[in-house]
């Protein structure tokens, strides 16, 4: 079903992990250490700009994030090799929570915290949908072929639209995907 490259399968090891420390170790408040807090919180870290993007609020989101990443992650990884891969997810995690908080910090929010893959995941979705925009790639449900420009679209559409409860981070995945378009651009600039 899956061709899960090397890098692709550690991240998902590694979020999968911190998921099972979270729950397991849930009184000693994991979650609350990892994610990425408001700047005007007072439990704002500087280290929860990396660490927010392995924590997980509960298993659908963690299951819906990494099934996402293992459909569209090894792709790129492949296409750019480890190293550069690895630059570009972090890069778009931390560009996604760098936009998330400074506009928070602006505009505050609900006060609460953040956490979870989906802001470098969009950056995935953004840079998939930018490198192999003809790609056609079946749903699921209906099953139809979808370009993969068309795609990156339809996913951010049904994250919105499905929003019930409000908690969504649509600013971190507008982040992820904004700053996944800078950098795939400045490596078009540059040749790479």
């Amino acid at each position: 079903m899956f061709n899960i490259t090397p890098l692709v399968r550690t991240l998902i090891i590694i979020n999968v992990g911190v998921f099972l420390v979270q729950n397991l170790f849930a009184n000693w408040h994991v979650t609350e250490y990892m994610s990425l807090w408001g700047l005007n919180s007072g439990f704002f870290r500087p280290y929860q700009v990396f660490t927010y993007m392995f924590a997980h609020g509960s298993f659908g989101h963690i299951f819906f994030n990494m099934l996402a990443f293992a459909s569209f992650a090894p792709i790129l990884e492949t296409y750019w090799g480890d190293k550069k891969f690895l630059i570009f997810y972090i890069a778009t995690g931390i560009g996604a929570a760098i936009i998330y908080a400074g506009v928070d910090y602006f505009l505050p929010g609900n006060g609460g915290y953040m956490l979870g893959a989906s802001g470098a995941l969009y950056g995935v979705l953004m840079a998939f949908g930018m490198l192999f925009p003809n790609m056609e790639l079946m749903l699921l449900f209906p099953p139809i072929p979808i370009k993969a420009k068309y795609m990156v679209f339809l996913m951010g559409f049904m994250t919105y639209a499905m929003d019930r409860s409000g908690t969504v981070a649509h600013l971190a995945h507008f982040g992820g995907a904004f700053v996944a378009f800078l950098i795939i651009n400045f490596w078009r600039m540059q040749g790479r």
